[in-house]
């Protein structure tokens, strides 16, 4: 197994967020890469390489070209206004204002992003850039033979949209890497989300779209982050109508409900039948994560890399969230080992 990873991510560092009306230091971290290659590194689980650089253009087939345009200047635009503090947004748009990005940089903070989750600080793109690189790479080698890639992509990715940052995430690497897959010669892709938050952003991005299947297995938006999508009856739209499937599940989930979802998911990536599977890997779902409110216990890990193993397909996981830093390392090694030896 390939493991790509860079360490351009700990330019993203420093940074906080909008949580619970306070402006905490955000849950996600650099911790979290170190401890996930500490243990990867222990086991011996694969070979450490770094990405190839792939430029924008596979992001902009993702993303709008003005909102990648925004982030490439947002904080070069942020000092110029007499700043240089961590950058959040401080007010969005709400249903009925006008669609006009604006001028002036606070505006187009609440333009491009939809929480105080999103914080910019002077290395965050060039940590966003390494990011899809790293996707793009796994991409790269999924297309050439692999079997199965790893992208510890830091920051995560699925809850960004088409042109709105939010949640920690910026540049949507699973979709970057799905499209990257799909130019390449895949007829269909399929994207497999196990993190607990619902991948709003990866959903809405193929939400009209037949050639790429869309699964999550997420907390019930009615309790949970990001709360506005994610509901069951959400499958779909025009030639996408059919390709896009939500297992919402209540707080306190265990492994055994849990799995339940997964059996779901799985048979609708079975009848998709694709040509790759990507999986947006997030391990939020621990019991000890201090932002989630899932029961899986370290072992379970092992299992579902298992049952995603036998689905059989060239399969490229791409790190999302996990927030419970002292686990994750565990949490993630057990996932891919799981899958290894499924």
């Amino acid at each position: 197994m390939k493991i790509i990873h860079s360490p351009r991510h700990l330019g993203h560092a420093g940074h906080v967020e909008l949580t619970h009306g306070r402006i905490v230091p955000a849950f996600e971290k650099p911790e979290r890469v170190a401890m996930i290659m500490k243990a990867l590194g222990e086991r011996r689980l694969g070979l450490f390489v770094e990405p190839t650089a792939h430029g924008l253009d596979p992001v902009r087939r993702v993303h709008d070209a003005a909102y990648v345009r925004f982030l490439a200047t947002a904080w070069e635009l942020w000092t110029a206004s007499g700043r240089d503090n961590p950058a959040l947004p401080s007010f969005w748009r709400a249903p009925g204002m006008r669609d006009i990005e604006p001028d002036y940089v606070d505006g187009k903070f609440g333009f491009f992003s939809f929480d105080g989750g999103c914080c910019i600080v002077p290395g965050t793109w060039d940590a966003v850039q390494a990011g899809a690189d790293l996707a793009l790479t796994g991409a790269d080698l999924i297309s050439a033979g692999e079997r199965m890639a790893f992208a510890l992509c830091r920051p995560p990715g699925h809850h960004a949209q088409q042109a709105t940052m939010g949640g920690y995430c910026f540049v949507n690497n699973a979709a970057v890497a799905a499209q990257g897959l799909r130019d390449r010669g895949a007829a269909r892709v399929a994207v497999l989300d196990v993190d607990y938050h619902h991948g709003n952003g990866t959903q809405s991005i193929f939400y009209d779209r037949a050639d790429v299947l869309v699964c999550n297995i997420h907390s019930d938006p009615r309790q949970a982050y990001p709360y506005f999508l994610g509901y069951v009856d959400e499958i779909g739209a025009g030639a996408g109508e059919g390709f896009n499937a939500n297992y919402p599940l209540p707080k306190g989930t265990d492994y055994a409900a849990w799995s339940v979802a997964l059996e779901a998911a799985c048979a609708r990536i079975e009848a998709h039948a694709p040509d790759a599977l990507v999986v947006s890997l997030g391990v939020d779902t621990f019991k000890g994560d201090p932002i989630s409110a899932f029961q899986l216990d370290s072992p379970d890990y092992l299992r579902i890399g298992a049952r995603i193993a036998r689905l059989g397909k060239p399969t490229l996981f791409v790190m999302e969230g996990g927030y419970a830093v002292d686990a994750i390392g565990t949490n993630v090694a057990n996932t891919l080992e799981g899958f290894l030896q499924g």
